[in-house]
């Protein structure tokens, strides 16, 4: 008889080995159950048509539609919506007999002009083509569009600042910003007030063109905002496009972007402070469907309070023929109470093998016990300790944001925010 000990034995798994077999096994299950959003909301690609499924698609047809009867009533169990306290926004899935007062408040900076064209004016839709029922039912039922002109060559650092206020009642809201070829503009659109909008921005930015613009939402507390957020960049553009979410009873954001030309580059930030009963949610997606340019996407967000919701769902696309493409995207939510929730779920979808570089990163969780044993070690008290670390968590955004008249308030209000839970 054989000796046992020359029995063929089986091969253990090494660890690396356990944790690749487990990765893709969660990726399976990830493409299953997530399916990435396919188009930018703007011109649709060959393949988002709204159409049903056919054999080989990696994933459903988008529909775009400026139509607001070609996108049926949300129901929470599709993809884009399922995150979304639907029954809080119901108001906005229907066409709205508008009752509300919004005022525009514009500060123009040197060759910079703001003025109206009406809601059919061929500016209106030029970028944008909605891809969700909200964002058509606005661009169809908007009377007025503000319109931020940057002139070609003008090269002004000074920021043009727009308020929107809301005085109460229903609203819907479209801004158009065009900056021509060669321009380079900064802008600040703060939002305050309470009301409930839903509402489309366009960003026209031209080739060598370069725009830096700050999105803020310090609503009161009632205010309910839907909006989505459009660019198209032309050869060799540039966009740092910004998000500051701090107040509001439900606000969901979607910046959408897609590359006209090469070389282009946009960089999405992203800074929210959820409190309780707030719910929170922003959707970037990126279209690299032109060759050799350069993404980054960074949202931080804290959390804090019973029912404190924040949503995250980057979306990154790199079509077929694109060549050369650069992107990376990081979510990080700190939460600083119990009964708090973040969801974050970024999604890369690539269908070319000529990419430069592709990425993600995503974290949610408390405090970092060593950060905070690091400094109580050295003397500091456990109240000004944690204040340290979400500063220091917030500080990189804060600081690339890159606009000196918005960092200060910012600072203040994380300090604002803190105060409240006694962090």
């Amino acid at each position: 008889m054989a000796s046992s000990d020359n029995a063929p034995r089986p091969v253990e798994p090494t660890e690396s080995r356990v944790r690749e077999e487990a990765a893709a096994e969660q990726a399976a299950l990830a493409a299953q159950v997530l399916r990435p959003d396919t188009g930018a909301g703007l011109t649709p690609p060959a393949h988002s048509h709204g159409g049903p499924v056919q054999p080989g698609d990696a994933r459903p047809e988008r529909l775009v539609s400026r139509d607001p009867d070609a996108f049926p009533v949300p129901t929470g169990r599709e993809e884009e919506w399922r995150f979304t306290p639907l029954r809080r926004v119901n108001v906005l899935l229907q066409p709205l007999e508008t009752d509300g007062k919004v005022v525009v408040e514009a500060q123009a900076a040197p060759d910079v002009t703001v003025t109206h064209v009406p809601g059919d004016d061929a500016l209106v839709g030029s970028v944008l083509t909605p891809a969700d029922r909200v964002s058509a039912l606005a661009m169809s039922a908007i009377e007025q569009a503000v319109v931020v002109s940057v002139p070609a060559g003008a090269t002004s650092t000074t920021p043009t600042f727009l308020t929107i206020r809301g005085e109460g009642g229903t609203a819907y809201g479209h801004l158009i910003v065009d900056v021509a070829a060669g321009a380079q503009a900064v802008l600040v659109v703060d939002h305050v007030g309470t009301t409930t909008l839903a509402a489309n921005t366009e960003f026209r930015i031209g080739d060598n063109a370069s725009l830096t613009v700050v999105s803020l939402q310090d609503w009161d507390d009632d205010a309910i905002h839907i909006e989505t957020q459009a660019a198209r960049l032309g050869r060799d553009a540039r966009l740092k496009h910004s998000v500051v979410t701090l107040g509001g009873g439900v606000v969901r954001l979607t910046p959408r972007v897609h590359f006209d030309g090469p070389g282009g580059e946009v960089e999405l930030l992203g800074l929210y402070f959820t409190d309780a009963g707030q719910h929170q949610e922003h959707r970037p997606l990126i279209e690299h469907s032109a060759d050799h340019c350069r993404s980054r996407v960074t949202y931080k967000g804290a959390l804090q309070g019973e029912g404190a919701t924040a949503v995250w769902i980057g979306d990154v696309v790199i079509p077929e023929g694109s060549a050369g493409t650069d992107t990376y995207e990081l979510n990080r939510n700190l939460l600083l109470t119990d009964g708090a929730i973040a969801h974050s779920v970024p999604n890369l979808e690539i269908e070319t093998g000529d990419v430069t570089q592709a990425g993600h990163a995503s974290a949610s969780g408390r405090f970092d016990d060593l950060q905070l044993f690091y400094l109580m070690a050295r003397g500091i008290p456990a109240d000004v300790a944690r204040k340290l670390v979400v500063r220091g968590f917030f500080a990189e955004v804060i600081n690339r944001i890159g606009v000196p008249e918005v960092a200060e308030r910012l600072t203040s209000a994380v300090e604002d925010e803190l105060a409240q839970v006694g962090a």
